[in-house]
């Protein structure tokens, strides 16, 4: 099958809020081409309900902004780049203003709600739909510019990777893709490249993440060289509609921001004695009280009473709660929403530095994709559509640079193919051989290396990790490019690297429960844990 090829100065994977924002800025400089493997508005942004956290109220400060997410991170946030969070975010709001999205108002000023872990109502919201406000907006500025292109079903495979004939040093050249509709490969040259690729709910048996989360542009980076950071800090998010399903109904924490409580199912206070903040506590302590809860009384889920709020006022203020729950049989006129914790939201990634630059020249990442430093052992609610923003935007202050400096080069790098695919086409017993290994990759992951840990479970985990990954190997090795083979591959990878990390930190700390090591260790795990291809290890953050 032919290759097709291309060449651009800013190649960008994927087409959330990072991805989207970034190439608005980035077109000021060059030509920018946005890949995304499904329909341009599937990603994680478009599901985000709560909002977008900045100091937008007479109230709110930088400094309570910034403490607040300190407190959330369990002592492994930069400080720095929380800093740069805080301070720019105002003007990434304005921003998206001015790019069309339509932030809900209360008395011609920004209604702010507030989330857990936050001290100020700062939650800029449209109703409980900003993602998918933002996705819309962004999408139809983007359309408007002849700079950018975008092409969708176009599935990232693998990094292109070259060394500089000036400086000696491996760079990212572009990218391998190839179009899951007729299996054609897609060769993008580029000057400099942006994973924008999302999260990897999608290892986990329950999820809130839409099908599309399976780590790639992690896992990509990972097999190109780049150092990757803090990988065992995923954030279950407590309140998912009970029952979960494939991909979960999330149910806002803005919800529980508003008042709502959570309950046992004989209608006591869960959280009563567990936490100051009680239900508006940080996201990982009502996740394990909820899991500690399903697991000593066997109830299958929790429930979270609304009846703070009067009927119309809720169905004005969470439209699309009310309507998800109206398609999946839940009667949120009964005042008690069932609930249960699911996989949300990954606060490791790609390690960048403050301009969102990755160990691998000419690599960059924004997003749920890298590590900013900013969220460190837990994130805070809502930074993370702020980070998004704020991140690609100081990345694409780069983009002159790196362009410059590309054009000045003598020589043309030399690309180190990746390991090519073999030819075989899958038939319908190999693919349901996949999904089994989907399946099962998904429920060791939950059962192992989810919300509670151990020794015992997470060396189980890598053991039954690494069955799972050779057999995936195999059938990569024998079989052409194909999205189901190529995301089961990477999901492989990215719990591999998850089991590895989360062995490594013999501690408790934000995310990461561990019940041979209940407390934090500040002396020996006061650290970002790194890994690269060749191993892991540790760098004070």
């Amino acid at each position: 099958m032919s290759m097709r090829t291309l060449e651009t100065d800013v190649l960008i994977l994927g087409s959330g809020i990072a991805g989207l924002s970034y190439a608005l800025k980035a077109a000021a400089h060059g030509r920018v081409l946005v890949l995304t493997k499904k329909d341009r508005a599937e990603s994680n942004t478009n599901f985000a309900q709560g909002g977008i956290a900045a100091v937008m109220g007479p109230d709110d400060s930088v400094a309570l902004h910034v403490r607040d997410t300190l407190v959330a991170g369990a002592g492994l946030c930069h400080t720095t780049a929380v800093r740069a969070l805080a301070r720019e975010g105002p003007a990434r709001v304005r921003d998206l203003i001015e790019w069309g999205v339509r932030f809900t108002e209360q008395e011609d000023a920004l209604a702010l709600g507030r989330e857990g872990g936050h001290s100020r109502r700062r939650i800029v919201h449209a109703h409980d739909l900003t993602g998918r406000e933002i996705e819309r907006a962004l999408l139809a500025t983007l359309a408007e510019n002849p700079a950018v292109e975008l092409l969708e079903d176009q599935h990232a495979a693998e990094l292109l990777v070259g060394v500089d004939p000036a400086t000696g040093v491996p760079r990212c050249l572009g990218a391998l893709a190839f179009d899951h509709r007729t299996g054609v490969p897609l060769e993008v040259r580029a000057a400099v490249v942006l994973l924008a690729t999302g999260g990897w709910g999608q290892a986990f048996r329950h999820t809130t993440n839409p099908a599309i989360a399976t780590g790639d542009g992690v896992a990509m980076a990972y097999r190109a060289g780049a150092i990757l950071a803090n990988l065992e800090f995923v954030q279950f998010h407590p309140t998912a509609l009970y029952p979960a399903g494939e991909r979960a109904f999330l149910v806002s924490e803005a919800v529980r921001g508003e008042g709502a409580v959570l309950r046992h199912m004989d209608g006591t206070d869960l959280m009563a004695g567990l936490h100051p903040q009680g239900s508006l506590a940080p996201r990982d302590v009502v996740a394990r009280a909820i899991d500690a809860y399903l697991k000593s009384s066997g109830a299958e889920h929790a429930l979270l009473d609304v009846t703070s709020m009067a009927p119309a006022a809720f169905r004005a203020r969470f439209p699309g709660l009310v309507a998800g729950c109206a398609e999946r049989g839940v009667d949120v006129g009964s005042g008690m929403l069932p609930v249960v914790p699911a996989a949300h939201y990954v606060c490791g990634g790609v390690r960048t530095d403050a301009a969102g630059r990755t160990s691998l020249a000419g690599l960059y990442a924004s997003g749920e994709v890298a590590c900013t430093g900013v969220h460190g052992a837990n994130r805070l609610a809502s930074n993370s559509l702020l980070e998004a923003v704020v991140y690609s935007h100081r990345a694409a202050g780069a983009v002159p640079m790196e362009l410059a400096r590309v054009r000045a080069s003598v020589g043309t790098p030399e690309v180190r193919w990746p390991v090519p695919s073999g030819e075989a086409a899958a038939d319908a017993t190999e693919r349901e051989r996949w999904r089994a290994l989907r399946d099962e990759l998904r429920s060791v992951l939950w059962e192992d290396a989810g919300i509670v840990r151990n020794r015992a479970r997470l060396e189980r985990a890598a053991e039954r990790v690494d069955a799972l990954a050779a057999a995936t190997e195999t059938a990569y090795a024998r079989h052409r490019l194909d999205v189901d083979l190529v995301e089961l591959r990477n999901l492989c990878t990215i719990a591999a690297l998850l089991v590895c990390s989360a062995r490594a930190r013999r501690e408790s700390r934000g995310l990461h429960h561990h019940t041979d090591h209940p407390f934090r260790d500040n002396e020996r795990h006061l650290r970002d844990s790194l890994i690269a291809a060749r191993g892991i290890g540790e760098n004070q953050s």
